[in-house]
């Protein structure tokens, strides 16, 4: 109903703008004059236009209008975007167009000024000063590689020659929540720039733990940042950046459902868990532009430690009780050499190499029946990549744009596992490692993979055309950290074939933006995500090849400028996701609606500029948001779902010279829905969604 509300709004704005003269109009003009939107990655720099993709672009503006402050909140904002809120940031899975991971390496990359992030638990992290972002859906393997088979996320962070002065802000919320930001831009001539930023996040939580009376999900965290950028010539740009995240949170705010009414229970169980991570990332980028081309050196190292305690058992009775510590070690150094732009033909090559260390630690205490169990893993993968892409103007506006990757991975795993009786049950579980005489094993695999890529793109102008592209997607295998057999140790890589076109469309003088996509995905050997059982229990989980699977859909993206302050934006995306062929031992889940994918997106927003032009207030802004999310099935056999829901949002801010003050809201209907569910057992455990927040923040500007 909203979608078709927003669509006849935009149709009787397109009459009016047909039929009334254009002098009526509150633009006084005939056309509106937009910015060019410049995707600036670090592969490639085109106009929004130039590129046969679906697009997403988030601006600041866009962010700072929407409250968005995290990852998870882009989650259904984007058509076919989903990140589910599993209660900490262990694991935050992205899916687009029903590809993603619940576990293990993910499926959608993501990259900060050209550093990739490997790890799902370093993708939720905050986007205090970031520029923009832009995702780009549908496999992206040719350029970026490894694990990006549903699409990759690129974030950037401010330019310090670009943006001048400072800024510090304070929020106040509900829930105990306060924030306090600063940030500032600088310049020691025209061509060196530096930027410093900081920011402190607190919430007391939103459940609280019937057992222990307190809340179960207070969070805590700092994020502190530098970047330098060094204009050396005319021709070489140097830049630096480096950043240090620390968040300490309680988490798992999970409850018991019924059976029969499907009702989520109280939070209420007896040990205290939490999630404590630390992230350093830095990187080190170089573009030297010569006569016909430009070389671009692109360094990165990245550093996480965490740990993570969970009361397993989820209940007042003292069963299970884990711990596990994890350190990363990643370092990156890609190469690329591109043409400058020429008239008819342009390419592109890169070289990409990588290495990353990953230990992992596991303690699982039994106090009822005094057993230890502990694991360890040590699982370091290298790999290299050669890549290489051609654009090619075969009519004047017809350009075919193909390309492939070859990408090669050694991934080893040195594993032992013990369990031993315990005599002290809170030091052997802080500090005691079962005796030398467990199971170990050491295993490596290799991994060579070509990913293809081929696109058409007809530009009518440089705001008009439709593309068809054909990818080839690739993630890559690995070791499990759970399981019981040896062949139950590692899984295979999955493949798809992703089919797509397109069209990107500007009508009524540039008052309606318009981007339409078709697409179907059918891939093989799916990784999918399924229960360790041992002793009758859910133990963790592991990987394993499901077999075929297709998902089909579409996606549309429409932005109205009505008039000089009002603007109507409508993000819509369907997906039917679906195995095909998929048996697990006696189970057989053909046909069934793969896990975690929503099977509709909808984003429906309006903004409203009011010039006051007053001594008390210069300008008013209002926001809201409509998101919507579609039915999703949280297991294989789509025995637990959560229907279609949707939550508003909205903000206000008045500006008055330096001065900027915010009042918002966030699920402004409390609505009551299911973020997460899961099984144990024969029990059934879920997190509820977070309930209403609002607040002010106060922002003042240092020029």
């Amino acid at each position: 109903m909203l979608k078709s509300t927003i669509l006849l709004s935009l149709f009787v704005l397109s009459q009016n703008m047909q039929s009334a003269p254009i002098e009526k109009d509150t633009l006084g003009r005939s056309h509106v004059v937009l910015d060019e939107v410049v995707i600036t990655s670090y592969k490639e720099k085109k106009n929004l236009y130039e590129i046969p993709a679906s697009i997403s672009r988030i601006s600041i503006a866009d962010m700072q209008k929407s409250n968005i402050q995290g990852m998870k909140d882009f989650s259904a904002s984007i058509p076919n975007l989903f990140i589910p809120d599993y209660g900490s940031k262990l694991t935050s899975p992205v899916y687009i167009r029903g590809i993603g991971s619940k576990i293990n390496s993910p499926s959608v990359g993501l990259y900060v000024d050209g550093v990739p992030y490997f790890e799902k638990s370093v993708f939720d992290f905050d986007m205090n000063e970031v520029d923009r972002v832009e995702v780009l859906r549908g496999p992206q393997g040719t350029l970026y590689g490894r694990n990006t088979m549903g699409g990759i996320i690129n974030v950037y962070t401010k330019n310090p020659l670009a943006y001048h002065g400072g800024t510090i802000s304070a929020t106040v919320a509900n829930y105990g929540q306060t924030q306090l930001a600063g940030s500032y831009y600088g310049a020691i001539n025209q061509t060196f720039g530096y930027a410093v930023t900081g920011n402190y996040k607190h919430s007391d939580g939103f459940f609280r733990n019937q057992c222990t009376g307190q809340m179960a999900d207070g969070f805590n965290s700092g994020t502190g940042k530098i970047k330098l950028y060094w204009k050396a010539t005319s021709n070489l740009n140097v830049s630096f950046h480096a950043s240090y995240d620390y968040s300490d949170q309680g988490g798992y705010p999970y409850g018991l459902v019924d059976a029969k009414t499907g009702e989520i229970g109280a939070v209420n169980y007896n040990d205290y868990s939490f999630y404590r991570r630390g992230i350093f990332t830095s990187g080190l980028s170089l573009d030297y532009v010569f006569n016909h081309f430009t070389l671009k050196s692109v360094t990165g190292y990245q550093h996480f430690d965490d740990k993570q305690a969970i009361d397993q058992d989820f209940t007042p009775q003292s069963k299970y009780f884990a711990t596990q510590e994890q350190k990363q070690k990643m370092f990156f150094e890609e190469l690329s050499m591109k043409s400058n732009k020429g008239n008819r033909y342009s390419w592109m090559n890169g070289a990409f190499l990588f290495y990353q260390g990953l230990d992992n630690t596991i303690r699982v205490i039994s106090p009822m029946t005094k057993n230890l169990t502990f694991k360890s893993y040590n699982s370091p993968t290298k790999g290299l990549a050669l890549y290489h892409q051609s654009e090619l103007v075969l009519l004047p506006k017809l350009i075919l744009t193909a390309g492939a990757r070859l990408d090669y991975e050694k991934a080893s795993q040195d594993y032992f596992q013990a369990v031993k009786k315990l005599t002290d049950i809170s030091a052997d579980l802080t500090n005691g490692n079962p005796a030398s005489n467990g199971l170990s094993s050491f295993s490596s695999k290799e991994f060579i993979q070509i990913t293809p890529k081929v696109s058409l793109r007809y530009s009518f102008n440089h705001r008009n055309m439709v593309f068809a592209t054909v990818t080839k997607g690739y993630k890559t295998g690995g070791f499990n950290t759970s399981f019981n057999n040896d062949d139950e140790k590692y899984f295979s890589p999955e493949y798809s074939w992703n089919y797509e076109v397109g069209s990107k469309c500007s009508f009524f003088h540039n008052r309606l933006l318009a981007d339409v996509s078709l697409f179907y995905i059918d891939w093989k050997n799916q990784q999918v995500s399924q229960p360790v059982i041992q002793g009758g229990k859910a133990m963790g989980s592991m990987l394993r090849n499901a077999g075929k699977s297709s998902s089909k859909g579409i996606e549309v993206s429409l932005v109205g400028h009505v008039s000089r302050g009002l603007k109507l934006q409508l993000n819509y995306g369907y997906t039917d996701a679906q195995y095909s062929t998929y048996q697990s031992g006696q189970f057989d889940y053909s046909k069934s609606y793969i896990p975690y994918v929503p099977q509709q997106t909808v984003m429906a927003g309006a903004d409203y500029l009011l010039d006051l032009r007053s001594r008390v207030v210069n300008r008013l802004v209002f926001s809201t948001q409509y998101i919507g999310t579609g039915k999703l099935y949280w297991n294989d056999d789509n025995s637990a779902s959560q229907g279609y829901y949707g939550i508003i949002n909205g903000k206000m801010s008045a500006y008055r010279g330096n001065l900027r003050v915010d009042l918002w809201i966030k699920n402004a209907t409390s609505t009551d829905y299911t973020a997460f569910n899961f099984k144990m057992g024969a029990d059934s455990f879920a997190q509820k969604g977070k309930p209403m927040t609002f607040g002010t923040t106060f922002a003042y500007t240092i020029k």
